[in-house]
This record gives C-alpha cells, structure tokens and sequence, in this order.
C-alpha cells in the first residue's frame, strides 16, 4: 500500500525512509536506485512494480535478404505462433514466472500464420503491418505514413492498458533486427558499423563483416547524421518494430510508467526516443548488459547502468523479464522493511 504521510514529494520522503530502514545506508546499492527512481516517477513514498505489462513488437526486414541474418524470415512468424502458444522464453519468463500478461504486436510480419487455440499471449495483427518496407540498404526503410502508423501503434499498445501499468517492459521479435538496431545506433552515435554490428542470431566472423559493409551502405545513404532528427534516423534506417518500440516508450512516459528497456535492439529505439524527447530519460531502467558488443555503447551513451549481465543476445524482452524480479524486491524492501524505529533499534540517522 503506497504511503503519503510526510511533507515533500515522493521521492524525498523516499529518500527520508531509505535512510531510516534497518541497513547501513546505501548497503543495498542498486535495489535502493530502483525504488528511488520508481517512487519519483510514481510521486509516492512506497513504489510498487505491478500492475506491469509485457509487450512485444514483431516485424520483418527487407534487407536480410542480403544475407545479414542467420534464419530465414519465416521464423519471425513462427515466433509469434510460438509466443501465442506458450512455448518462447518471453511466455515463460513472462506467464510462469512473474503472472504478468503477455502482448505481441505484429507490426509488419511478412510470412502468415495461424495463432493457436487458446492463446498464452494476446496477438494483434495492426493494419500498418501488410504496409510495404523499405530495403534499408538502397533506400528508407519506412516511408513517413508508415513510419508514424508503427509507432502509433506503440503508443496505442501502451496507452489502451487499463489502468497504465507501473512498469512496462518492452521486447522485441525479427529475424535480421540487429542490422536496423546497428544502423540507427551507428547513426545517432557518430560511430562507424564496425563498432556497433554483432553475430545477431549467429552469425561467423565473415558474416558479421558482411553485415557492417550493408549497415555502412545504409548510413552513406543518411548523409550527415547531425542535420538528422533523431526519429527520422529511426525511419529512414530502423524498421517498423523498433518505430512502435519508441512510441511504446515515449507513451509509458506520458501516463506515468516506467520502462525496463532489455537488450540491444530495445535500446537503440529507445535512444531515438530519448533525443527525440529527453524527458524519457528518467522513466528508463536498463535491465541488462546484452552479449552484443554494441549494446555497452549504446548504455554507455544514455549513461545507464544495467541490473544484471549475463550474456544475453535472445531478445523477446527476455533479459528485462529475467531482471523484473528484482524490480519486485526493490519496492518490497523498501516498502516492508523496518525502520530502525519501528525495530527499537539505535544508530538511525536523524530524520
């Protein structure tokens, strides 16, 4: 139960609580970072981490036709089956593990499937989907209708929660996504392919060579990236999952929520979003490190320090679920734990 007793804002009279729990202070070092941030988003002394959402963004990509990717684009529809029927590690992690509801958001899924009866996760197929993409490589990825109905349809899987939920976690499903992710980080972070492009889904060292020489085509083709609006690096090189994962973002700020933003190719949509509006910046908890090399650049840049690194490159939202459980305890110590008053102990600092 949130507690208002006290003057001040949330945040401080959480501020004033963590230094009377029964701890030295800051011995519980990141798990008091979390529910000091959670309790200035939730303007509340005591934070809570549910009701939370887990939403997913599919879509495919033209240009993994240039070899960029280790599975054939047809996986990406069999995911979303596999999401809808239980058997993803975003569905375990998700349902099994935390009881938290499952949404996938087919936004541009090529190959058609048949959802399962019984469904374990809510699939929606949005209309923009069947919308044509573009080949990142030669030309935009998105054109400017398309761009804007992709992330509409983040905001619209956010903002059509009832209620908003206090935590949203985002991930993300498309065979070949890591070569859009690594152009739009290479682009906003003035840095060549090389130092942002990674194995993906598997690639040998020959293919992930390959793969930075079609990511440097595509940023030769943006010109300058200092006369570039962030969410148009986003248009121009991204794809249509990672536009809905920025206005997923973007719309989790405006009701209050924050995010717990998971690997690679979260994170490089959500930097779009945050250049595009820095504001965000405070409702972000990274998750984790990913096992690809260019996610530290990324964290890095948004100065962010993730919660756990444990060589994970899945995707799906997996690492931000698998980090969830320590969202849960970090409201819970900080809301249940014992003042050193309320324990009739000495050595609390002075309120």
């Amino acid at each position: 139960m949130n507690d208002f007793t006290g003057h001040g804002t949330g945040s401080e009279r959480a501020a004033a609580r963590q230094l009377q729990l029964t701890k030295p202070p800051g011995s519980l070092g990141a798990l008091e970072r979390i529910a000091l941030q959670l309790a200035a988003i939730q303007d509340v002394e005591r934070p809570v981490a549910t009701p939370a959402a887990a939403i997913l963004f599919a879509a495919d990509h033209p240009v993994v036709a240039h070899g960029v990717a280790a599975f054939p684009p047809s996986v990406t529809a069999g995911m979303v089956v596999n999401f809808a029927a239980g058997g993803a590690a975003a569905s375990v992690a998700a349902g099994s593990m935390h009881g938290i509801p499952l949404e996938v958001h087919d936004v541009g899924v090529d190959t058609p499937y048949q959802l399962p009866e019984g469904s374990a996760a809510t699939v929606k197929r949005h209309e923009s989907a069947a919308w044509p993409a573009g080949d990142l490589r030669v030309e935009d990825a998105m054109g400017k209708e398309l761009f804007t109905a992709s992330v509409e349809a983040g905001r619209s899987a956010v903002l059509g929660l009832e209620p908003c939920p206090r935590v949203v976690i985002l991930g993300e499903m498309g065979i070949g996504n890591t070569t859009p992710a690594s152009a739009v980080a290479a682009a906003l972070l003035g840095r060549p392919a090389a130092d942002l492009v990674g194995p993906g889904t598997g690639l040998d060292e020959a293919g992930v060579r390959h793969k930075a020489r079609v990511v440097d085509e595509a940023l030769a083709r943006l010109g300058t990236a200092a006369d570039l609006q962030p969410l148009d690096v986003l248009r121009r090189v991204g794809g249509r999952e990672l536009a809905a994962l920025a206005g997923a973002a973007l719309a989790a700020e405006e009701c209050g929520a924050a995010v717990l933003v998971d690997g690679f190719i979260v994170t490089s949509a959500v930097l779009a979003a945050v250049r595009h509006r820095p504001a965000l910046r405070a409702n972000l908890l990274f998750a984790h490190r990913s096992g690809e090399p260019g996610h530290a650049l990324l964290l890095e840049a948004l100065e962010a320090a993730p919660l756990l690194d444990l060589g994970l490159r899945l995707g799906e939202g997996s690492g931000a679920l698998a980090a969830f459980g320590l969202v849960e305890l970090a409201c819970k110590l900080h809301g249940e734990m014992a003042t050193f008053a309320e324990a009739g102990l000495e050595g609390a600092p002075p309120a």
